[in-house]
């Protein structure tokens, strides 16, 4: 973990001991890295994710793939907390750098860069209604268009997110959230790129992290392929952030999800009052 000195602005840290600080950020970075991995595929348990962050040893019988892919989210977690350290607005070379410590797996092919925009049509399929639909993504000529936009949109919804303000704070994720899968800016890595960026408000108003669970997969997909298949491919010249009715669904969601980690900062603060009561006692 980097940057000690800024976590005292992080409002869920304040007035915990330095080591239940540290020990506190070590969880949520763990469970960020494991549930946002798993959602794509990656086979580790939140214990491997932890031993392989914490020792930096692997785990037999576990692909190298899912070692680097923990590896570099959690570095990717580091990257978030630098440029908010450093006041900096999270621009195309950020995102990039981003990018390039999330998609780990070394592809020699010019049509999938890494720290790049994509080259090639992207799409996925879901189920909508009871039936199988296929989604294209934004066409590869709009997306410098698109994401300077979405760029706009970024900025925008991070000024309007007041300190603690649970509220602003997860509507502003989902609004980022969708926005940047509906891009799908990159050739692979754009749900974990979506997962970390659209927290950067969150951390900002001084909040933990949204993390959506491994084991909501199912709705999550769901819930993002039923506002995609509505709002349909976004082009250049179209709106961003349309069918706003629409998206309640999945900002309920993402508060649902939110508990885990909302969790893990009420038990540190527990342990604090508990050591503060013993400390009382003592007196």
């Amino acid at each position: 973990m980097v940057f000690e000195d800024f976590y005292m602005h992080l409002s869920f840290l304040a007035n915990i001991d330095p080591d239940l600080r540290q020990t506190l950020l070590i969880q949520l970075r763990n469970l960020w890295t494991h549930s946002s991995t798993a959602i794509e595929g990656n086979t580790l348990t939140l214990g491997e994710t932890a031993f392989v962050l914490e020792e930096g040893l692997t785990i037999s019988g576990k692909p190298l793939k899912d070692h680097q892919e923990v590896v570099g989210h959690a570095k990717a977690i580091d990257l978030l907390y630098q440029l908010l350290q450093e006041g900096k607005e999270l621009g195309e070379s950020e995102l990039f750098a981003l990018h390039a410590a999330v998609q780990t797996e070394v592809v020699v092919d010019v049509y999938k860069p890494v720290g790049a925009w994509k080259r090639e049509p992207n799409s996925t399929t879901g189920v909508v209604a009871g039936k199988q639909i296929i989604f294209d993504y934004a066409p590869p000529d709009d997306v410098p268009a698109l994401m300077e936009r979405w760029f706009d949109l970024y900025h925008d919804v991070s000024r309007q997110v007041r300190s603690e303000d649970t509220e602003q704070a997860v509507t502003a994720y989902a609004c980022l959230h969708v926005t940047f899968v509906r891009i799908h800016p990159f050739f692979d890595g754009n749900g974990r790129m979506a997962r970390l960026v659209a927290n950067l408000p969150v951390l900002q108003a001084g909040l933990p992290p949204i993390i959506i669970p491994r084991e909501q997969r199912k709705e999550y997909i769901d819930l993002l392929s039923a506002y995609h298949f509505e709002a349909g491919q976004v082009r250049g010249g179209d709106e961003l952030l349309s069918y706003l009715e629409s998206l309640k669904p999945f900002i309920a969601f993402c508060q649902k999800s939110w508990q885990e980690s909302l969790s893990l900062v009420e038990a540190a603060q527990e342990k604090q009052r508990q050591r503060g009561g013993e400390d009382d006692h003592g007196k």
